[in-house]
């Protein structure tokens, strides 16, 4: 029992050490702990939304957009369809943004306009029951007419992509801005909140969320000639506004010559002539091709870049762009191709996002709120340690050594981690407080019961932590699962309460059986093993 190998009591030092480093930063300002040196930890405990302050935003995804892009494809591919197999229709293909109606003249022809229509669909499989189905519903009526709707399956399946390719589109452009800890996360079908603590400037992360950003490069239409606001377009053309030229249009070709989908990077930089802002793009080798033999086949013609429905960049095509790359310039300031360029490499959001709430913490409520919990974790801590010293005396002073190296390890492990600390994680610091010592608990009274019964001290001892060690671990564990779960499926400020919860669990365990058993036993060695116990 007095035997302790020395690599056990190594290890033992050794981690309350590491702890110790760990939490070391937090005791000076972060710019004091950036500059210690390079093999000493600087990371301190990152506070959540509701202790340092920042921004609460709400966002809707727009799916009826998804929808009626579809539909609008599903129009596109149609009209080819039956212009190739010479199905006439009378009326145009109208899309509402719910279905598309065609009416046909022929009603002789409605069987094979159905088999036309219906080869457009694309396969859905349902992930959970492993069955495959269409995604579009196609319905004749006697008068000839043909209406095309998306099934209910598809209408869920692309609700749901959506909506994660949005929250992994939003998590890469807050990424970019260097918020620390954000929380990004799923609310309801087509919502998705963003917590952001520290958040200097809400206004530039509101303007990044709140843009598409699909880009594109097409031609304009140099037979058109000038337009103005409010012109019709020729056919196969589209009037688009200038995003830096107030009142100024241009008329752009439909057909997208080379999509923002093929871009594989993007960067802010300065012309080395006009010493301007701009923005450096590259394509992948799909659209490095194509945008060469694009700019090779149309030298002399002015080439526009549409970004959101807006043309930012109209340059003349001076020679064939074979290498890949090139650069948008569009009057920017720093701070707006600084923005262009987090956009473009993020990639465009599948649909558009409406802020429905929008909620700013200022710091001082933090504050009031971590000197409450500091205020709440001393008063807890002083009195747990005084009922160990009354209680149990000399052995209450080693629980509460424990408790003390508790804390630096709980400390320790949420500065290692960057783990998030939130007003509800403060309150599971104050719970494992209390927590800490039910294991010492348990084992002082084992102790009691086996000097009750005649043994010695040191076979007292040893008893009372073997027979205590399997109600510490059941205890201990079926918390821990406890708060996995809560990490799991909770939200924000739950997620903040189990994070603290379950570094205090593991950190408790080690402490209470681990560490106040080298202690006691150094402390016995000491005073001799035949010394009655103070219990």
């Amino acid at each position: 029992m007095l035997y302790f190998a020395k690599w056990k009591i190594t290890a033992i030092i050794g981690v309350c050490l590491i702890g110790l480093i760990f939490v070391f930063p937090n005791f000076f300002s972060k710019e004091t702990a950036e500059n210690f040196p390079g093999f000493l930890p600087s990371k301190q405990i990152n506070l959540g939304l509701d202790l340092q302050g920042g921004s609460h935003l709400l966002l809707e995804v727009d799916i009826g957009v998804v929808i009626r892009d579809r539909l609008e494809t599903v129009a596109d591919e149609a009209r080819r369809a039956l212009r190739q197999e010479r199905i006439g229709y009378t009326g145009g293909i109208r899309n509402d943004g719910r279905r598309v109606t065609i009416q046909l003249r022929s009603r002789e022809q409605l069987e094979a306009a159905r088999r036309i229509l219906e080869g457009l669909a694309q396969p859905i499989r349902n992930r959970v029951l492993g069955t495959s189905t269409t995604d579009l519903i196609v319905k004749v009526s006697d008068d000839g007419s043909v209406v095309i709707r998306l099934s209910d399956e598809a209408i869920a399946e692309r609700k749901r992509s959506t909506i994660e390719q949005s929250i992994e589109i939003v998590r890469r452009r807050v990424d970019e801005t260097g918020t620390n800890e954000p929380t990004i996360q799923r609310q309801g079908d087509e919502r998705i909140l963003v917590q952001l603590p520290g958040l200097q400037d809400p206004e530039r992360i509101k303007r990044l969320l709140g843009k598409t950003a699909k880009m594109s490069f097409r031609l304009v239409d140099v037979d058109a000639g000038p337009a103005q606001p409010g012109d019709r377009a020729p056919p196969g053309s589209e009037i688009l506004p200038s995003a830096d030229e107030p009142g100024r249009v241009y008329v752009v070709r439909k057909q997208i010559m080379v999509s923002g989908e093929n871009l594989t990077d993007a960067q802010p930089g300065f012309d080395s002539q006009t010493n301007e802002p701009i923005v450096s793009f590259r394509f992948d080798a799909l659209g490095g091709r194509r945008f060469g033999q694009v700019t090779s086949a149309n030298v002399g013609r002015p080439f526009a870049i549409v970004l959101d429905g807006e043309v930012i960049s109209a340059p003349v095509i001076r020679s064939a762009i074979i290498g890949g790359s090139g650069q948008i310039s569009g009057g920017f300031t720093i701070q707006e191709a600084n923005d262009l360029s987090v956009l473009l490499r993020a990639g465009a959001l599948p649909a558009p996002l409406t802020i429905l709430e929008e909620r700013t913490v200022g710091p001082d409520l933090g504050a009031d709120s971590v000197a409450a919990g500091k205020i709440a974790s001393v008063i807890a801590f002083v009195l747990v340690m005084v009922f160990m010293v009354v209680v149990y005396g000399v052995f209450g002073l080693i629980a509460n050594v424990a408790l003390v190296v508790n804390m630096v390890l709980i400390g320790g492990g949420l500065s290692a981690l960057q783990a998030t600390l939130t007003l509800p994680g403060i309150a599971g610091i104050v719970l494992t407080i209390g927590m800490a010592v039910d294991a010492n608990v348990l084992i002082f009274e084992r102790i009691k019961e086996e000097l009750r019964a005649g043994k010695s001290p040191i076979k007292a001892v040893e008893n009372g932590y073997a027979r205590a060690l399997t109600t510490i671990i059941d205890s201990n564990v079926t918390t821990l699962i406890a708060a996995v779960l809560l990490f799991q499926f909770g939200s924000g400020p739950v997620k903040g309460f189990a994070v603290t919860l379950a570094f205090g669990i593991v950190s408790s365990m080690f402490t209470a059986i681990t560490l106040t058993r080298l202690i006691m036993i150094t402390w016995m060695r000491r005073r001799g093993p035949a010394t009655p116990l103070p219990l």
